[in-house]
């Protein structure tokens, strides 16, 4: 009876894994939207933890090196001025991070931000990596953030792992990592939060 309910798992698991779906913005999208910001090369984890008992429900990578983009693998979050390349969305600026952030903390999840300080070098290899991935199934946030972060320098020990938590404890470890927690009272709702956010008159 075990094996049959394992197994039965298993075949839920792979179901829920799917195919990706490849997204690639063109040139000249990517090229406007390019914003370099400049604060030192830097990478940050996002981790959302379920408020309930604090099990992680999605991870991603903001990188900052030659250019700022997220790499949001297997993500919902979209927005309407930020073309899109397998995950990897460009031209994050610091109200794009904020609007990231909005979209995931709110009454059922909180958001654990790590950020921690590299050199040019391995921003700029973390950066590659992510944009050579490829689109990342559903339900492997995790694989593909551990699979690109592990091997550079810095990040080898880090896990290969699925879950999300297991990931942010490690990081957490990473010498000189700051760590911030944001919470969110709203509702747990954000199917309007784009539409809020395409008409901004801050992006003007």
């Amino acid at each position: 009876m075990r094996r049959l309910y394992m197994c039965f798992v298993a075949i839920l698991f792979l179901a829920a894994c799917g195919t990706a779906q490849p997204t690639w913005a063109p040139d000249a999208d990517v090229a406007r939207a390019r914003y370099v910001h400049g604060g030192p090369p830097s990478i940050t984890l996002y981790t959302v933890l379920a408020t309930r008992d604090g099990s992680g429900a999605h991870a991603g990578l903001l990188i900052n090196g030659s250019q700022r983009v997220m790499f949001d693998p297997a993500g919902t979050w979209r927005h309407p001025r930020l073309p899109e390349r397998n995950d990897v969305h460009f031209g994050m600026t610091p109200l794009m991070v904020d609007f990231y952030i909005d979209y995931h903390a709110r009454e059922t999840f909180d958001v654990i931000e790590q950020t921690i300080e590299v050199s040019p070098e391995v921003a700029e290899l973390v950066m590659r990596r992510a944009m050579e991935y490829g689109a990342v199934p559903k339900a492997q946030c995790t694989v593909a953030t551990s699979k690109i972060l592990r091997g550079v320098p810095g990040f080898e020990g880090l896990p290969s792992t699925w879950y999300p938590k297991k990931l942010m404890n490690a990081f957490g470890q990473l010498p000189g990592v700051k760590t911030k927690r944001i919470t969110d009272t709203d509702t747990n709702d954000n199917h309007g939060v784009l539409l809020v956010q395409a008409g901004d008159p801050r992006l003007q």
